[in-house]
């Protein structure tokens, strides 16, 4: 009877892998063909684009005349300007406000609050009110910005039907606040979709022993609730953030008017590009625009990771 082999053995006697193998045994040259579909697209409409945004920020390129066949080199004095621009500072003030109100407290908040009440909900409401919240999401942005117009325009418009406040001019009076709104309304419903599955991961004995231990509302989102969805809390601020951010959907009802009350910086960015055929001056706000995305991107991976090493630490 032989003697048994030993797993070490059995290992040693396995051949060695090759090194140009990678983990799944594809083979370095057939894994490269697997993967460069996806390395082309990602070169071609990420890559490319930002090297060229790059590049026109450096120039005096323009969308007509000399300027537009024969670019010359300018190096910084794009970034100088824009940056020394009062309009420019005044988009970027109106895009914190839009950020803020839209994303970081309506739709978090809205979304939140919805998720919430519909927890429990079962049947046709549930089914109405997360269709109605989805349909606002999923609805082309021509189509809910024409929607919109027709809601507040000052003649015949709907809302001034329903309050009794004939000739009010809300798209002139209140820009940023009827973009805020509309906003929201309108991106609800990705926090909503969010927050019910991280609700689903509350364990429903703690939610017991909280109402049981006479915890008010308040008191079980705050010490029985956040601690389970502060993570997608997290994600939702990230990536609502940046969308509302870099959003130009706002352009289609207010055109940044009036008197660039409600120009934020995706429609300052047009405005400068198109509007004044300045796509040198277009291309400087657009990396700054990166920059501030980077970096908010840097923040919320910071504080990702804090939030990981923290049971270790504790423990």
């Amino acid at each position: 009877m032989a003697p048994p082999t030993s797993p070490r053995a059995d290992v040693a006697a396995e051949p060695a892998r090759s090194g140009a193998d990678d983990a799944a045994g594809l083979g370095r040259a057939r894994a490269a063909a697997f993967v460069a579909p996806a390395l082309v697209l990602v070169a071609v409409f990420l890559v490319f684009p930002a090297l060229w945004t790059l590049y026109l920020g450096t120039t005096d390129y323009r969308l007509t005349g000399v300027a537009a066949s024969e670019p010359r080199f300018v190096g910084t004095a794009n970034y100088r300007d824009v940056l020394g621009d009062g309009d420019f500072h005044r988009s970027l003030w109106l895009t914190a406000q839009f950020v803020i109100g839209s994303a970081v407290l309506g739709q978090t908040l809205l979304g939140f609050a919805v998720a919430w009440v519909m927890r429990d909900r079962s049947g046709p409401v549930r089914r109405l009110v997360e269709g109605l919240v989805l349909l606002a999401w999923i609805l082309p942005s021509s189509v809910i910005a024409f929607l919109w117009i027709a809601l507040l325009d000052r003649d015949g418009g709907t809302l001034n039907a329903l309050l009794g406040t004939p000739g009010t001019a809300w798209l002139l009076d209140h820009p940023m606040g009827c973009v805020i709104v509309f906003n929201v309304w309108h991106g609800t419903a990705f926090s909503m979709m969010l927050y019910g599955a991280a609700l689903g991961n509350v364990p429903p004995s703690h939610l017991e022993t909280a109402a049981l231990a006479g915890a008010s509302t308040l008191q079980t989102l705050r010490d029985v609730v956040y601690p389970h969805v502060r993570g997608h809390v997290l994600t939702s601020l990230l990536l609502v953030g940046l969308w509302t951010f870099n959003d130009f959907t706002p352009f289609l009802i207010t055109a940044g008017g009036p008197d660039g009350r409600s120009e934020i910086m995706s429609v300052y960015v047009y405005r400068t590009a198109l509007g004044d055929g300045r796509l040198g001056a277009g291309a400087a706000v657009s990396l700054i625009m990166i920059l501030i995305n980077l970096a908010v991107a840097l923040v919320y991976l910071r504080a990702l990771r804090a939030r990981r090493a923290a049971p270790a630490g504790a423990s």
